[in-house]
């Protein structure tokens, strides 16, 4: 038995206190496919904030704090822009939130492609400063002696391959990769390359169904699709399209409610009534005891509702 921070939601305020718990892990999580299947798939969802990780522990096998944080959290065009102290920053705060699922946190672009040994330094840097259990990383064959590479030097990892948003500049853009038998090919070669390796489990974002049914029978890591298959051995989304707080979301995510409508009418209520000057009302006000009012100059004593 180990023990994290679960915050006390009791409050207004984020305060630690230490909570008792049995998290998930790694290996928990590989031995739900034996031989070939998954009898019950892994449930991803990413996460940026305690708040968030909170929320969804409950219900999660793995949270994936996902550089996705760029469009999401820091309105940016794209991933390139994301840096390690961010993901650092906000993984620490996920783990934090959570006691339950196993954390994971994508390495940004920069931090891991130019060697084995960069890779090595930068993934250390987020375990170290985020209590998380493994990292992603994008990239199929070209990234398989990296992936060796840490898994040999104890750190668990998630490959990633198929729709690589890294890449966007050579791909050009978010279209469903695998239409091509070339292309077909490499992804379902990606995945073994990667599995050999060493990877736990995979991501598979982005490829036509056929390719992500073989990728996933051609491994023995975990495939974790987003626009993949539910034939996958998991799934992700991003947490935030799937509570339909953006107006588009690409095609394969389901949206399972509209978090931005209710906060735009919520907003709209709020504002009217400070408008108005119905709020803050009286549940909502601190008046003087009778032992304060000797407090209070007599002046602003009628105001609060005392004239003595």
């Amino acid at each position: 038995m180990s023990t994290t921070f679960k915050l006390d939601t009791s409050t207004s305020r984020a305060n630690p206190r230490p909570q008792p718990m049995r998290r998930l892990s790694v290996p928990k999580i590989q031995g739900r496919k034996v031989d070939g299947v998954t009898a019950e798939p892994v449930v991803m969802l990413t996460a940026y904030t305690a708040r968030t990780a909170q929320l969804l522990d409950a219900h999660c096998d793995m949270l994936l704090v996902g550089d996705s944080l760029a469009q999401v959290i820091y309105g940016l065009d794209s991933t390139i822009p994301v840096t390690l102290e961010m993901m650092c920053n906000h993984g620490a705060a996920v783990v934090r939130g959570s006691y339950h699922s196993v954390v994971v946190v994508d390495m940004p672009f920069g931090s891991y492609e130019a060697s084995p040994e960069k890779a090595y330094e930068s993934a250390a840097h987020i375990l170290k400063e985020t209590g998380a259990a493994a990292v992603k990383l994008e990239g199929g064959e070209v990234m398989a002696e990296t992936v060796a590479f840490l898994v040999q030097r104890g750190i668990p990892v998630v490959g990633h391959v198929g729709l690589t948003p890294q890449a966007i500049n050579v791909l050009g853009g978010y279209a469903a990769r695998g239409r091509s038998d070339a292309e077909a090919k490499k992804i379902v070669g990606d995945a073994v390359a990667l599995d050999q390796a060493g990877a736990f489990a995979i991501v598979l974002e982005g490829v036509l169904e056929p390719i992500a049914i073989e990728a996933t029978k051609a491994v023995k890591a975990i495939t974790i699709g987003i626009g993949a298959s539910a034939q996958c051995d998991g799934q992700v989304l991003v947490t935030e399209d799937m509570l339909g707080m953006f107006d588009r979301t690409a095609r394969f995510v389901k949206r399972y409610h509209n978090i931005a409508e209710q906060i735009d009418q919520a907003a709209q209520q709020y504002a009217g009534e400070v408008r108005e000057r119905s709020f803050p009302g009286p549940d909502q006000l601190y008046q003087p005891k009778n032992s304060d009012i000797s407090l209070i100059p007599p002046i602003l004593r009628s105001a609060c509702g005392n004239g003595q």
